[in-house]
Parts: structure tokens; C-alpha cells; sequence
């Protein structure tokens, strides 16, 4: 027979909250920016690329795996303020980050330590801004989906997605396609540009994200009420010098 209390205070009095179980939860980070490889010579501007922060793993579970920069999310936040507390924790800074909540993982064993639910958030930066911290492995990986298949790619060393600790290559891929979903109806791509770019450099940015080429003058129409001319050039290197444009906010 259930138990008929006479406030909502001594229900809450007796109520045993080991009556049931009791998962912990964890905000894992997707940081997506634009990286720069270089030049094939010194006549060709370095080539934009798509990628994501991870960190080296320093303790068990998964010792020396890489995944993405997360946490437990403690008892008296909420995911979102956990998402930017390691936001900052691992980068330096968290204001002025585009930073949404992606999808929430829960497979019953994606953690071996125990029953985990990971709600993942997605953040676009400009790596000009970002400082790492000292104590943490951290590295940009340019990153590439194909049919579904996971690659990631940083100074001659490339993971596929069983590479990576806990279902992070999940998160990464469910990214990835969110990414690409919204590059194309919203300005969310310039979120990871520095202040200033040429529209090449723009162009290439898109076609990372979205692996397809783009006709140039088709590229230009879609963007043309996105940016404004700096009245600037890039300079320094050896072909003729570019325009410079900035986000039209």
C-alpha cells in the first residue's frame, strides 16, 4: 500500500534516492577550427583545412588514447556550464565561442567504468585566440569523413575512428554532419575564421567541411551579402596579392 504523506516536505523527508540507480553524466567538447598546412611552395597560400582539438588520455580508462576534452558534470551545474568550464579549462578562453549542445550518448557501455551519459556540446573557434593547458597533450587533427568512414590527420600521424577512446569517433561523426547541415543555411563557418581572410581562403573552408569542390563564381554569389572588403591585401607571398574580407555582421 503507498504511503500518503501530507506535504511535499515530508515526502521529500523520506524519500530514499538509492531506490534507484543513479548514472553520472559527462559534457564532452567538440572544438572544431580551421587549420593552415603549407604552401607546396612558397608561391601558394597554405591550405585551409576542417579540424577538431583532442587530448592525449593520462589515466585509465583508455591510457594514451585520444579523445575530445570533456568531464563529469558536477552536482550543482548544469551540462552547459560544464561544456564551458572545460572549454576554458583546455583552451583559455570561453566567451564569445559559438557553443550549442550537439547530442546526448548513451549507450549503456560506451564507458567502461561505469553507466556514463555523455551530453556532448559543439564549439567553433578561431585558433588564433587559444592558449593550451600546460599539463594536457592537445593537438589539432585535420579531419575527413567519407562514406560514413572516419579519418583524422596531424603531422603524419592519422587515427581512424576505433582509434579514438570511449564512442568519441561517434560524437566527432554526428558533428561533422551537423556541420554540414548548417554551413549551408546559416553563417555559422565564420565562427572559426580569423577577423581577416581572402574569399580562396573562405572557399577552401567550405569544401573541408562539406567535402565537395565549389565553382568559384557559384561559391561567391552564395556569400556575396556574408562579407565586405577590408581594403586590405595579403601580402608576402608569391603570387598577386589577394583581397582581404571580413564577416558582414
Amino acid at each position: 500500500m503507498a504511503t500518503i504523506y501530507k506535504s511535499e516536505g515530508e515526502f521529500l523527508a523520506a524519500y530514499d534516492a538509492n531506490a534507484f540507480d543513479r548514472p553520472s553524466a559527462t559534457s564532452d567538447v567538440l572544438i572544431f577550427s580551421v587549420s593552415s598546412s603549407e604552401g607546396e611552395n612558397w608561391r601558394r597560400a597554405a591550405k585551409k583545412a576542417f579540424s577538431v582539438l583532442l587530448v592525449k588520455r593520462d589515466d585509465y580508462p583508455f591510457l594514451g588514447k585520444w579523445n575530445l576534452p570533456g568531464g563529469f558534470v558536477k552536482i550543482d551545474e548544469t551540462s552547459a556550464n560544464a561544456a564551458m568550464r572545460i572549454l576554458k579549462n583546455e583552451t583559455g578562453v570561453a566567451d564569445k565561442i559559438h557553443l550549442e549542445q550537439l547530442y546526448t550518448f548513451d549507450t549503456p557501455n560506451r564507458d567502461p567504468r561505469t553507466r556514463v551519459i555523455s551530453i556532448a556540446h559543439m564549439a567553433l573557434v578561431d585558433k588564433a585566440l587559444l592558449h593550451y593547458a600546460a599539463e594536457r597533450v592537445a593537438k589539432w587533427f585535420d579531419v575527413e569523413m567519407k562514406d560514413g568512414r572516419l579519418s583524422l590527420c596531424s603531422d603524419g600521424e592519422c587515427l581512424s575512428g576505433g582509434d579514438l577512446a570511449f564512442d568519441h569517433a561517434e560524437i566527432i561523426k554526428t558533428g561533422v554532419l551537423r556541420m554540414r547541415g548548417k554551413i549551408e543555411y546559416t553563417d555559422i563557418v565564420f565562427d572559426m575564421m580569423p577577423a581577416e581572410f581572402t574569399l580562396g581562403e573562405l572557399q577552401q573552408v567550405y569544401e573541408a567541411v562539406l567535402d565537395r569542390k565549389l565553382l568559384p563564381a557559384a561559391f561567391r554569389r552564395v556569400i556575396a551579402d556574408k562579407v565586405e572588403a577590408t581594403g586590405g591585401m595579403q601580402t608576402g607571398l608569391g603570387h598577386r596579392p589577394s583581397a582581404l574580407f571580413r564577416y558582414k555582421r
